[in-house]
């Protein structure tokens, strides 16, 4: 390549980075494709056009490299970020699934051996945080919907493959929320044995990987599994009691997964879900694999002094550990959902995702409602209505500033 020509190459990934920089998606595709440029270059840090489209978050010009022909693991970053690194400090956590989906590795460490997901939690970018901690390869259910060795039947029927890929990648593991979504996920609450089955293959699977083994995914399939199991057991012992009451075997299943929720929402005077705490605590106490350090630390928390709730230690085994709160997150009083945008019409207090969140808590809610309302009325200050004077006075003075200026 002459001088000239290297100048010209050296210009035109120039103009890249700044066309990233400033995401001018339109432009930049034009560029590329008029020059016909291969896009796996880097700068003098040692960051490519992938990497720097992912610390600016743009998911549209991520997507167009991609297509391009960007390798998403490529790193020659000086001190390790890879793509994923930087897609996760943006806080886009749809940016983070389509690198994922690319094959981005997820356990890739930096200079100072942090994950994606754990850079994700130092900074506070918690949604990223947990789509990364909760993301599965579509690819692998395929082991389980076709028949292996000597099998004739497949572990899993295929026609459940979407609805258990979504139920296995969720990322609110609130015991409430896993109940409503094998409630709610078409096929699942009709073959909880075959879930169960696949659930306790995969944990297992998970941990007979060697070097690359997940202790978080494999305590995430125990904990939907046991779950499972629970919500199986239920339906079972409210059918064969319920033998001569109305209604088809589809709706006592349903009864069955509410009367299970309300037995995890139930509170004790003092607010605490007994049930829950000790039904999660047996939950953890049958993980198999103790050696973990999942395990150990879960233990650890909940034989402290002053334990925080087993859900919420499951909860930040799973999801990664919130180094910021908001305080302003609305949190469903049900299932636990984050940005809750529904409120109790009556008290315009508690938080709830919809009416079937509502319906379900109103057990507990009802003896509250009334007495929240009042306390709410009484705390209310209103604003004072601004008088025709300080009207005036405001109007002039904006007045006076559009003059000066």
């Amino acid at each position: 390549m002459s001088e000239e020509s290297d100048v010209k190459m050296q210009n035109l990934r120039k103009e890249v980075f700044d066309k990233i920089t400033n995401n001018q998606t339109d432009d930049l595709r034009a560029l590329i494709n008029v020059n016909d440029l291969k896009i796996n270059f880097v700068d003098e840090f040692g960051m490519s056009p992938l990497q720097h489209a992912c610390y600016k978050g743009n998911k549209e010009i991520v997507q167009m490299l991609l297509d391009q022909g960007a390798v998403v693991n490529d790193c020659e970053h000086k001190h390790g970020y890879s793509a994923l690194h930087f897609a996760a400090l943006s806080g886009n956590s749809d940016l983070c699934n389509l690198l994922m989906s690319h094959g981005a590795k997820i356990n890739a460490k930096n200079s100072v051996g942090r994950t994606a997901a754990q850079m994700a939690g130092f900074v506070g970018n918690h949604s990223c945080a947990s789509a990364i901690n909760n993301f599965v390869p579509k690819a692998n259910l395929d082991y389980y919907i076709k028949p292996q060795n000597l099998q004739k039947e497949p572990m899993l029927h295929p026609h459940l493959a979407d609805s258990f890929y979504l139920f296995i990648t969720q990322v609110n593991v609130h015991p409430v929320k896993v109940i409503m979504n094998l409630k709610k996920l078409p096929g699942l609450i009709d073959n909880l044995p075959m879930v169960q089955k696949v659930l306790e293959c995969m944990s297992k699977k998970e941990m007979n990987k060697g070097a690359d083994a997940n202790e978080i995914m494999s305590f995430k399939y125990h904990y939907l599994c046991y779950l499972t199991d629970e919500l199986s057991k239920s339906i079972q012992r409210h059918v064969s009691s319920n033998t001569e009451k109305d209604g088809t075997n589809e709706d006592k299943k349903h009864e069955a997964a509410d009367l299970l929720i309300k037995k995890f929402l139930k509170c004790k005077n003092d607010g605490t879900q007994e049930y829950l705490e000790l039904f999660l605590r047996d939950l953890i106490r049958e993980y198999s694999y103790r050696d973990t350090a999942i395990f150990r630390q879960m233990v650890a928390t909940l034989t402290s002094s002053d334990p925080p709730s087993a859900v919420s230690v499951i909860s930040a085994a799973i999801n990664g550990q919130q180094v910021f709160k908001d305080v302003e997150r609305l949190i469903c009083e049900t299932c636990g959902e984050e940005k809750a945008p529904k409120k109790c019409s009556k008290c315009k207090i508690v938080q709830y995702c919809d009416r079937e969140c509502q319906r379900l808590h109103w057990f507990i809610h009802k003896k509250n409602c009334s007495r929240l309302n009042q306390s709410s009325q009484q705390n209310h200050v209103p604003e004072s209505a601004p008088n025709s004077e300080e009207i005036t006075n405001a109007v002039t003075s904006r007045l006076q500033n559009l003059i000066v200026n």
